[in-house]
């Protein structure tokens, strides 16, 4: 599957937003797999990226980054960055993107890696992904590239309030895409589409 061709496959699926198509047919995915995996690139699936973790379903990361329905300019936190390919598609939607990993060795080649691309604008740092990055906040956008049981407080709390949204898998063995917006009472969380991720750590 080429670039185009993928694109035209997230057209059927229903993403319309000409950014996100714009910015899944620019970055290099294959420039954030490892080698074995670059024949499969451009395959709408998840691929593997080494110490147990994937790169996120191309279609999940357009539907996500579409359904953030965020400006340019606006502030986004990746969490989960992993390799770092939806924090380049981010940032080639004209996001200001700040990631974090858990992982140091993932963290390090994720930066190193968008830092080589051009995406020099993306910070990356390891740490707790479940405590977000409060030093950056608020955020404008959330998204969360692992499945958590939970809902964590620290990412709520660091969403701008009215306005923001956290997009992220919610559950365990049956995971659901939902959207998270800060309300008076508690968040209000709405149902998306059925996922499967890596969980959270």
């Amino acid at each position: 599957m080429t670039a185009s061709e993928l694109v035209a496959a997230l057209r059927r699926q229903g993403i319309s937003d000409p950014r996100v198509l714009a910015a899944m047919s620019t970055v290099p995915r294959d420039e954030f797999v490892p080698p074995d995996q670059k024949p499969y690139a451009w395959e709408d699936r998840p691929l593997p990226i080494g110490a147990g973790q994937t790169v996120s379903q191309p279609f999940v990361v357009a539907y996500t980054i579409q359904m953030l329905r965020l400006p340019p300019g606006s502030a986004v936190l990746d969490v989960g960055t992993g390799c770092g390919y939806q924090a380049a598609v981010l940032a080639e939607c004209g996001l200001q993107v700040s990631g974090v990993e858990i992982r140091s060795g993932l963290a390090e080649r994720a930066q190193a890696t968008l830092s080589r691309l051009g995406y020099a604008q993306v910070h990356v740092t390891t740490g707790d992904g479940r405590q977000g990055m409060p030093e950056r906040a608020p955020f404008d956008g959330i998204v969360v590239a692992a499945a958590s049981r939970d809902i964590p407080a620290a990412l709520v709390s660091q969403l701008r309030n009215p306005g923001g949204r956290l997009i992220m898998p919610l559950g365990h063995r049956r995971q659901r895409l939902v959207l998270v917006e800060p309300a008076e009472a508690r968040p209000r969380v709405t149902d998306l589409l059925a996922v499967a991720f890596v969980p959270l750590l």
